[in-house]
């Protein structure tokens, strides 16, 4: 588990020097040639109360005998805490045990099914803090992990990472999430089972596999009544294949702006509108744009799975339509998914890496200023979004980039990090 040391033993910290990126700048943030003007960051008791811009920053009160630590990142690159959207933490690191393994979604599916017998306590738990280990020490503070479930009742790798979830709480937030075959939830006596166990779990949140494989119509329109009924938030693996017939995310955006839906519901992969007529995919994002969705695009895994033939280099790639979401102001997250396992056999538990490649496959510009925040902002997995994003009232969690610049990042330059407003030390 990561340690931190701190900058002093006072209770207040100001941080100056700090590049942050446009989408966390409020309207009319002054610039100096054409960039920014440097942030200076006061914590309190590690919370951020105050960002202005340099020159223009007037610290609260300080009380009489109280110390101010100071610390200047010269104008290092700086993000919030990192959020990782998308992970599987009961199937992670599994790859080097399954032997040889035919390639796409179905076949990975299956492989996991079979290596699931060989989960114990110890082999989960092992694996999990492994995972934790390498994002907390890539600058995550919230992390999100789909769980499978085969039958109504919770599988073991439930209660093994809910209890890590208690236990890794004071350096990142672990949201559990419980990946559930939509066939479950046409029987509402089973989906009842299934919601009873995520509400006596902490931070919990319900999800579900929609795909040509298993479409059925009255099971999904139960999983969103019963949502919207208990006002729940969802987490949803949709539509991930090519196939132009996919239509789970319609069906989502359809129902949930029919039922008012209260709650947030991310729909990740959603790689089907890709393959969709130009004039149908848009037309979907745009009843997506008037419901509240946040899609999750998963480039590593996407990219290796989808039209997958052994043999044969792959004709289409598997990656959503990012900027015509974003022209829609929809709510758009990148995240790892799976790392090493039965889905992908590389991958970290970096979200920058995840983003790196979508910066190239995606061919995204800004990726800085712009982009993001697609591993930043949590409010987009929960709630409704923030028209003015800042870091006011937040942890003190910042993540820093000393060796690059916006128009270079994200490359692979070493990071630091603040935590609370404690830092890691060799700034």
């Amino acid at each position: 588990m990561p340690t931190y040391s701190n900058l002093s033993a006072s209770a207040r910290q100001i941080v100056s020097g700090a590049r942050l990126p446009a989408w966390l700048l409020p309207f009319g943030w002054p610039t100096e040639h054409g960039l920014p003007v440097h942030a200076v960051i006061q914590i309190d008791n590690g919370h951020v109360t105050s960002v202005g811009p340099a020159g223009q920053q007037t610290p609260g009160t300080v009380a009489s005998g109280d110390a101010v630590e100071a610390l200047d990142l010269a104008g290092a690159l700086v993000l919030p805490g990192l959020l990782e959207a998308h992970a599987h933490l009961d199937k992670t690191y599994t790859r080097s045990r399954l032997g040889p393994l035919q390639p796409g979604l179905l076949s990975a599916i299956e492989a996991t099914r079979r290596d699931s017998r060989l989960y114990t306590r110890e082999d989960l738990r092992g694996r999990a803090e492994r995972a934790l280990e390498a994002a907390a020490q890539a600058g995550v503070t919230h992390l999100r992990t789909h769980i499978d479930w085969t039958n109504p009742e919770a599988p073991l790798a439930w209660s093994v990472i809910a209890d890590l979830a208690l236990v890794w709480r004071q350096h990142l937030r672990l949201q559990c999430i419980a990946l559930v075959p939509l066939p479950l939830f046409k029987s509402r006596l089973d989906a009842q089972t299934i919601v009873r166990q995520i509400e006596a779990t902490p931070d919990a949140v319900l999800g579900g596999f929609i795909h040509t494989s298993n479409e059925d119509p009255v099971a999904l329109d139960h999983l969103l009544t019963l949502a919207a009924d208990a006002g729940f938030d969802l987490d949803l693996h949709v539509d991930e294949e090519l196939s132009p017939r996919a239509g789970g995310l319609e069906f989502i955006a359809r129902r949930a702006t029919e039922l008012a839906f209260s709650g947030r519901i991310v729909c990740s992969h959603v790689c089907a509108l890709a393959a969709k007529p130009e004039n149908e995919a848009l037309a979907i994002l745009d009843k997506v744009a008037r419901a509240p969705i946040t899609l999750v695009a998963l480039p590593i895994t996407n990219l290796m799975l989808q039209d997958a033939v052994a043999g044969r280099t792959p004709r289409y790639r598997g990656l959503t339509l990012l900027k015509e979401a974003r022209m829609r102001d929809i709510p758009v997250l990148i995240g790892s998914d799976n790392v090493q396992d039965a889905f992908c056999p590389i991958g970290t538990h970096d979200p920058l890496d995840a983003l790196r490649l979508a910066v190239i496959a995606g061919q995204l510009d800004n990726p800085f200023d712009v982009w993001s925040q697609a591993i930043c902002r949590t409010d987009w997995v929960s709630g409704t979004p923030l028209p003015n994003p800042t870091l006011v009232g937040l942890p003190g969690d910042l993540t820093v980039f000393p060796d690059s610049d916006a128009y270079v990042w994200p490359s692979a330059e070493a990071r630091r990090l603040i935590r609370g407003g404690a830092a890691l030390p060799a700034f």
